[in-house]
């Protein structure tokens, strides 16, 4: 998957998801690679990175 199709997917499921979007990729990933879909999993875990790399820091 092309990186702007990544930086997409990532920003829907921000703005469907919110704070479990990071979480909701992970998963995603996590179920395709149980089904043997490597590539499609491996896209995912792109879709996760790009995610957290959207979302801002978390301040204490």
């Amino acid at each position: 998957m092309k990186a702007t199709k990544i930086v997409e997917h990532a920003r829907q499921l921000l703005d469907a998801h919110g704070d479990r979007a990071e979480a909701e990729a992970a998963q995603k990933a996590i179920d395709l690679d149980a089904k043997g879909k490597v590539e499609d999993a491996e896209n995912w875990r792109r879709v996760r990175a790009a995610i957290h790399e959207m979302r801002p820091p978390h301040v204490s």
